[in-house]
């Protein structure tokens, strides 16, 4: 069965909780592994393309003919591991191999604390009161991101190979994320995915994501 994969390319600093933070350093911490590298967890990868498939939906009716393709793909509330279940897995999206390689080889005495320091920085945010423009007490916030340029890729399994529209419906999922994350609207967290059907050399590579996006595009406009 063929592979495929998910880049994410990071527009702006980012951050995908773990819905804690570190009393004194940050309140709300990124997704990390026990080494220290940061990655976006699958669920909350899969979470951004099925938003994605619920708005291009209602922009095409009731009567759009892809319910089947994102069913396959995405499966249905409260599925089992029968009927409804959805036949893609998203994996985690990590680092690069190669990056990892070559921050494992530049840090090989420092703790996972060094590791996830030198891929992140913080930033600080307070909520101000409207009639003055003071901050308002109380409210100043630490977050780590994961830095703007960072590449990211995920694995994509299939438990029944996918046909030419499930993968159109999937590029344009992928191709309509624009933001992601803690503070999405916020002007943090904008993102840019793409699809390919085996691990990229070059993660800006779209070659494959627009032929299958063709393929939708051109049944829509039918």
């Amino acid at each position: 069965m063929p592979e495929y994969y998910l880049t994410v390319e990071l527009r702006s600093d980012t951050t995908f909780g773990r819905g804690e933070g570190l009393a004194g350093l940050v309140d709300v911490e990124i997704e990390h592994d026990e080494h220290g590298w940061p990655f976006i967890g699958g669920r909350a990868l899969k979470g951004l393309l099925v938003e994605e498939w619920a708005n291009l939906r209602f922009a095409l009716g009731e009567d759009a003919p892809w319910d089947d393709e994102a069913t396959h793909l995405f499966g249905t509330s409260g599925a089992a591991l029968g009927q409804g279940a959805a036949q893609m897995h998203v994996g985690p999206a990590t680092l690069p191999p190669d990056l990892r390689a070559a921050v494992s080889r530049a840090t090989i005495k420092t703790s996972p604390a060094d590791v996830l320091a030198a891929l992140t920085t913080i930033r600080k945010q307070t909520s101000t009161q409207a009639e003055t423009g003071a901050p308002e007490e109380g409210s100043l916030r630490a977050m780590r991101v994961l830095l703007r340029g960072t590449p990211l890729i995920a694995r994509l399994d299939f438990t029944c190979a996918p046909d030419e529209r499930a993968l159109a419906l999937l590029a344009t999922c992928a191709l309509a994320v624009r933001r992601g994350g803690t503070a999405r609207n916020r002007g943090r967290g904008r993102l840019a995915l793409l699809l390919h059907n085996h691990i990229p050399v070059d993660y800006g590579d779209a070659t494959f994501t627009q032929t299958c996006f063709g393929h939708f595009a051109t049944e829509v406009r039918v």
